[in-house]
């Protein structure tokens, strides 16, 4: 009863702390979990962050041991060993928590030989989320982008998948060294800018993703006290350019010559710039 799987990282294209409609994109970069059934408890593990809390990749494989663990053999009461590996940084705006449910989900579903919808599995994560208490809004915008692949709108009051397409894009990430967790965020100023996160939600609709980035990077870069010169810096060049969740991070999208020029512009500041591409396939068994 051993499983693996890999979900990718993602961008934000609408945050969903302003009116619970958010929007995001799968990136080319993985988080790995593998769990392994067994002992009498579930105990978690984080490659290379022994310190850091396990509370969500734990409650991702009780949760799919409670749903589908009797019917495909595993005794009541039955523990489990989740490790992740990942090279996505933390805290940084990427989603490596929904990235971190979805790979944990897929793989204890792996383990015990279980299948059910995407769908599904990403509602697993972002049940699991909430009760780590990891995410402010459920995050199904993140979790649906990082499970399914593409770009996606949803309603996260719902965890309603309102839209789904796929994109191709370069992508620059720039990364400062600190972190910011997402339950940590100022909910109340994000709410402030709903009229925005409003227009932001009728560009993405309408398709017209990189106008959408740039006026949500702006207003939440504002309402959560970030800089805007990164964004700045870019807009000539990126078909579109946001703070990417709750930050730090800044994610720009467009072809890669012109990104190459951002990165040049970008590679003053302090932190890590990276380039990737847009994932449209999604997370995966291993």
């Amino acid at each position: 009863m051993r499983g693996r799987a890999r979900a990718p990282a993602a961008g934000t294209v609408l945050n969903a702390l302003a009116t619970g409609t958010g929007s995001a994109f799968a990136i080319d970069r993985y988080l790995t979990a593998t769990v392994e059934f067994g002992g009498s408890e579930v105990r978690g593990e984080i490659a290379d962050h022994p310190e850091a809390d396990t509370a969500l990749i734990e409650r991702c494989v009780e949760l799919v041991a409670g749903e589908v663990g009797a019917e495909h053999g595993l005794e009541p009461g039955t523990g489990a060993h989740v490790r992740t590996e990942s090279d996505v940084p933390m805290a940084s705006g990427l989603k490596s928590s929904s990235a971190a449910a979805n790979a944990t989900v897929l793989a204890a579903l792996s383990a015990l030989d279980a299948s059910v919808e995407r769908e599904e599995a990403a509602r697993l994560g972002v049940r699991a989320a909430r009760d780590a208490g990891v995410t402010v809004t459920g995050a199904f915008d993140d979790a649906s982008a990082s499970m399914l692949g593409g770009l996606t709108v949803t309603d996260n009051t719902r965890d309603a998948l309102l839209k789904r397409d796929t994109v191709d894009w370069d992508v620059l990430v720039w990364t400062p060294d600190e972190q910011a967790f997402s339950a940590d965020a100022d909910v109340e100023r994000c709410e402030r800018v709903a009229p925005m996160a409003d227009l932001v939600a009728t560009l993405a609709t309408d398709g017209r993703y990189g106008e959408a980035m740039t006026v949500n990077g702006l207003a939440f870069s504002a309402a959560l006290g970030f800089p805007t010169e990164p964004m700045v810096d870019a807009m000539p060049d990126a078909e579109g350019v946001s703070l990417s969740g709750t930050g730090p991070s800044v994610v720009a999208v467009g072809r890669r010559p012109k990104l190459e020029t951002v990165r040049e512009r970008w590679n003053s500041y302090d932190g890590t710039t990276w380039t990737t591409t847009t994932q449209n396939a999604g997370a995966e068994r291993l």
